[in-house]
């Protein structure tokens, strides 16, 4: 089972420092000027083995010292309802602060595993600064310095300890998993109501441990497969939270458990950028998208016209990757509810095809002796053989070239656009590698 790792802290103590460090990207905007982060920032860390999701909680609206402090709570709230663990990041040049006083209050309540963490120790003399962070009660502060890298290894070897064991779900193989997620609003408790509100007798739930996704079997209409609980099956904390954080920390544990995932638009507010995030969190763990434009039954014009533009702004906001459907229903009157669910189950089998290694050859080499990849430095580049790898999530084609180094991202896109135009692959995405041959 997936873990989740979220940064908290008041602002301007390094939380985006650190994120970029654990995920080995430069995603999260670093200034000097606090409350610089606004939209949250979700990625992978890797180490020793483990994988894990990290969020740092950012996006704070900077009017007033009040402001301030209430968000800062509501942020800690909701990272300890739905992470794993808790880094609380705290400012040795600064030292201790009424804010981060009242941010070890609420985490001292929690029963999460929570690690202290005095970033911007930047030299040894700095780590007899960190003592004074043991007034928190959170034990012994982890001295690192984010900027450098310096103890972020002795960090993440104390983060694996804090980890839950890897799970096996207790469901059977074989059986698809699809997550309905989206921002809220819009549509995702009405949607999951039209497909298991009637006849409850027929669907069964597998809980996980707390905070873990919950699978309900659905097996009719000549349906099988497992609905991964997002933000309509389980109740809500009665907190007052951030409904946009909420939503997108949910939206991670339900997208890793999943094999489809059904993204929710709200027709009367065409795509924002809350949905652009879970899209790209769905496109970077790399699972199959069905886009629903719900609430279709408000929209007063719906000829082609309209389709065809709606349908064209979705694609040009979330291109490269434009090889999805997209359905116009509501869940409301259950208007092409059906629908959704042969889309769903048609976009998972596309997941699973396999092109036999003579065909793919066989329709791809002219292609590409039509269309040859650019020449670099003078020389040619040649592709004389492909294949699919088998036994993976998702299809993979793998080309042998002379000279594999020179093949830029352009052409990767070009091989695999020639893929979905010759075989199923709608709604799927494909890994491309280029090897020496």
């Amino acid at each position: 089972m997936a873990n989740l790792v979220a940064i908290v802290g008041r602002p301007n103590v390094g939380k985006s420092t650190l994120f970029n460090r654990l995920t080995k990207t430069r995603q999260a905007i670093v200034s000097d000027t606090a409350g610089t982060t606004r939209d949250r920032q979700y990625g992978k860390c890797e180490w020793n083995g483990r994988e894990f999701s990290v969020v740092d909680t950012g996006g704070w609206v900077v009017k007033s010292d009040d402001i301030f402090e209430d968000a800062i709570r509501k942020q800690v709230i909701v990272a300890t309802e739905e992470a794993d663990v808790v880094l609380f990041v705290v400012d040795v040049q600064t030292g201790l602060t009424d804010w981060d006083q009242d941010v070890a209050t609420i985490l001292r309540r929690t029963k999460l595993p929570v690690i202290l963490v005095a970033n911007k120790t930047d030299n040894n003399d700095q780590i007899y600064d960190a003592a004074e962070f043991y007034a928190l009660g959170l034990g012994e502060p982890q001295c690192i310095s984010s900027a450098t890298g310096s103890g972020t290894g002795d960090l993440l070897d104390l983060v694996l300890t804090k980890l839950k064991p890897e799970v096996k779900e207790d469901v059977e193989d074989g059986i698809p998993r699809f997550a309905v997620v989206g921002r809220p609003n819009a549509g995702k408790s009405s949607i999951i109501n039209a497909f298991i509100g009637e006849d409850r007798n027929i669907v069964t739930e597998i809980a996980g441990t707390t905070r873990d996704s919950i699978y309900t079997r659905y097996d009719k209409f000549g349906f099988d497969f497992y609905l991964v609980d997002t933000a309509g099956i389980r109740r809500k904390n009665k907190v007052s939270e951030d409904l946009e954080f909420y939503s997108v920390m949910r939206s991670i544990r339900a997208i890793e458990n999943s094999d489809v995932c059904i993204l929710m638009l709200d027709a009367t507010r065409g795509i924002e950028a809350q949905d652009m995030n879970i899209f790209q969190l769905i496109q970077r763990n790399n699972k199959s998208l069905v886009v629903v434009v719900n609430k279709w039954d408000l929209v007063e014009n719906k000829d082609q016209a309209v389709i065809k533009t709606f349908e064209n702004a979705i694609r040009q906001r979330m291109a490269p990757f434009v090889d999805f459907p997209i359905i116009f229903a509501s869940a409301l009157t259950k208007q092409r509810i059906f629908k959704v669910l042969e889309t769903a189950k048609e976009v998972y089998l596309n997941r699973k095809a396999h092109v036999g290694t003579s065909k793919l050859n066989e329709v791809m080499l002219p292609l590409i002796e039509a269309y040859p990849p650019p020449s670099t430095k003078g020389k040619y580049i040649k592709i004389k053989y492909c294949t699919q790898l088998p036994n993976t999530q998702i299809p993979s084609f793998v080309f042998y070239a002379n000279l594999p180094q020179y093949i830029k991202e352009p052409y990767r896109r070009f091989l695999e656009n020639k893929i979905r135009d010759n075989w199923s692959m709608h709604g799927c995405p494909i890994n491309i590698f280029i090897r020496q041959k």
